[in-house]
């Protein structure tokens, strides 16, 4: 299933964000919350953080510091959880510190992945269509990733 849209949506007192309805059925099964590289917080299926983890963390050298300091980032920021019956999950105090999250958030589809955004700084973010086009341009230079 692909992840697709965006939904502002609210964090209750408690940090529990309602996963918006389209995204419930492929979030069935255990879902990873984890920190990302941009200040938000990314949910994978468990398949999905598999195949992420398996090709760009664990497969690096681990007597290389920065591979070590990579694998930590990502697992040291990462939590299992399932949704709860009402389709909610409860975001971990560190997650929510890390991408900033007050209490409106936008819960956008990246294909395998869903983000959560704080709604001030994604709208901050999403409004700067020339870095989108210039980060197009750039990696159409380089080609395409293998995998």
């Amino acid at each position: 299933m692909a992840f697709l849209g965006q939904y502002e949506h609210t964090l209750d007192a408690k940090n529990r964000l309602t996963i918006p309805s389209r995204f419930r059925d492929g979030l069935s099964g255990d879902v990873i919350l984890a920190r990302s590289l941009d200040p938000c917080v990314s949910i994978y299926t468990a398949e999905g953080w598999e195949r992420f983890t398996g090709e760009w963390v664990r497969t690096r050298d681990p007597f290389n510091p920065q591979a070590r300091e990579i694998h930590r980032f990502f697992h040291g920021g990462s939590f299992d959880t399932q949704l709860d019956s009402a389709g909610r999950i409860m975001l971990p105090p560190l997650l929510v510190e890390h991408a900033g999250l007050g209490k409106e958030v936008v819960v956008i589809g990246c294909d395998d992945w869903i983000e959560i955004w704080d709604r001030e700084r994604w709208r901050g973010h999403e409004l700067d269509s020339d870095a989108v086009a210039q980060a197009a341009q750039k990696l159409a230079s380089e080609g395409p990733v293998s995998r």
